[in-house]
């Protein structure tokens, strides 16, 4: 998507007071505590292990940090992490 398509996109949803997550195909993610992640619209799994899961979206790359971390739901565009979040990132 160009630029231009992506700034009409928005304005789009700002005109319409539409979520810009269901406009601009962005990632939803949900924080309950430092005990869960919830993320909607992703791209897929990069890496998982018990101290780092990668998750490939649209606006990056987003790296979770902590201990036991788990899988505990995976479907097409949703997924779901439990265990001690420590940390949460967006890489480019």
């Amino acid at each position: 998507m160009n630029l231009k398509t992506s700034e009409i996109k928005e304005s789009i949803s700002e005109l319409l007071e539409l979520p810009k997550d269901i406009m601009l195909d962005l990632p939803r993610i949900t924080l309950l505590g430092n005990l869960q992640i919830y993320i909607e619209n992703h791209k897929g799994i990069i890496e998982y292990s018990k101290v780092r899961i990668r998750i490939n979206t649209k606006n990056g790359i987003l790296s979770i940090l902590g201990t036991n971390l788990s899988i505990k739901t995976i479907i097409t565009e949703e997924i779901i992490i439990s265990g001690k979040v420590e940390s949460i990132e967006f890489v480019k």
